[in-house]
C-alpha cells in the first residue's frame, strides 16, 4: 500500500501539527475498513487524531483511497473551523482523486521529486 500527501495538504497537516505517523495510522484503519464516509468515486471522509486529542474533536480529511493499492491525503479541516465540504468542493476532490488514481509508477515518481506529491512510510500489515 502506497500512501501520500499533496502538497497543499501536507503545509496545511505541518500547521496542524497533524504528523505522518497520525495519517499512516489513518491508511492501516482504513486499511481494516474503518472508514468514516464514502463520499463516492474513491474519495472517502477520515477523521484523525491530533497529537494528545482524540478524534472527535480534531481533523477531518478527504482521502482518494482504494483498498490494497493506494491513498492520497487531498484535503483536510479542523472540525472547529467548519462542518463539512460543500458539494462543489466535493466535486473537485472527485475529478483530483480520479487523477491521481490513474497515475502510473513513473508518474508517481516524478510527482514525488517534484514535490508535489510527499510519500508516508505506511507499515505492510501482510
Amino acid at each position: 500500500m502506497q500512501a501520500f500527501k499533496i502538497k497543499a495538504f501536507a503545509k496545511w497537516a505541518s500547521g496542524e501539527g497533524l504528523g505522518d505517523v497520525a495519517l499512516a495510522s489513518a491508511v492501516a484503519e482504513m486499511e481494516m475498513g474503518l472508514i468514516d464516509v464514502k463520499l463516492g468515486r474513491q474519495v472517502v471522509k477520515k477523521r484523525v487524531a491530533l497529537p494528545g486529542r482524540g478524534k472527535r474533536g480534531s481533523t477531518r480529511t478527504s482521502v482518494a483511497f482504494r483498498r490494497g493499492n493506494k491513498a492520497f491525503f487531498i484535503y483536510g479541516f479542523a472540525k472547529n473551523e467548519r462542518a463539512n465540504i460543500s458539494d462543489k468542493e466535493l466535486r473537485a476532490l472527485r475529478m483530483l482523486a480520479k487523477e491521481l488514481m490513474s497515475y502510473t509508477a513513473a508518474a508517481l515518481t516524478k510527482a514525488t521529486k517534484a514535490g508535489e506529491l510527499i510519500e508516508i512510510e505506511v507499515k505492510d500489515n501482510g
